[in-house]
């Protein structure tokens, strides 16, 4: 039996504060996302009183939460947009060759799913992380595989691939 290696990426680690009428209690909220590099992904919210707890409470659970993405070689199958409070991405597949060409966030949720051509741009007012992430995992969501989309039309793959426009490689 194999065992899986994990790519983990801590997205932010932030001290929070609670005021209790005998001073300030302070711990910490780690995001973080992991996945096995080929296509599967998962993000993780954890929360103690140090650092390397609250990371590993993320961890666990980031693991805990992936699921499939399809890929279709090195990219994604298709463009697809995703969205999450006021984030906006939008993910295009690319040529072999070109790389990953997306921002911080985006760039780790991307590297943790083994996507190693896309290009990606956030658009809209909000930079947060964590948004951008479930923006990200939004859009991810949408992607379907060439199999998956022939057995909900009844054709076969080379039937869907072929189309009414000629022949799509």
């Amino acid at each position: 039996m194999s065992e899986t290696t994990f790519i983990d990426s801590v997205v932010s680690v932030r001290r929070v504060t609670k005021v209790t009428k005998g001073g300030k209690r302070f711990s910490f909220s780690a995001f973080v996302v992991s996945g096995d590099g080929k296509g599967k992904v998962g993000i993780g919210l954890g929360k103690s009183r140090d650092v390397s707890a609250a990371i590993a409470k993320a961890t666990t659970r980031a693991r805990k939460t992936m699921f499939d993405v399809p890929l279709r070689g090195t990219t994604l199958p298709y463009g697809v947009k995703g969205r999450h409070g006021a984030s906006f991405v939008v993910l295009c597949p690319a040529s072999k060759g070109t790389g990953l060409i997306a921002g911080g966030a985006i760039r780790a949720v991307l590297k943790a799913l083994g996507a190693i051509d896309v290009l990606a741009k956030s658009i809209g007012p909000s930079a947060c992380g964590q948004n951008l992430v479930k923006a990200t995992l939004n859009a991810l969501a949408k992607t379907r595989s060439a199999a998956h989309i022939a057995r909900l039309r009844g054709k076969t793959i080379e039937a869907i691939a072929k189309g009414s426009h000629g022949s799509v490689a």
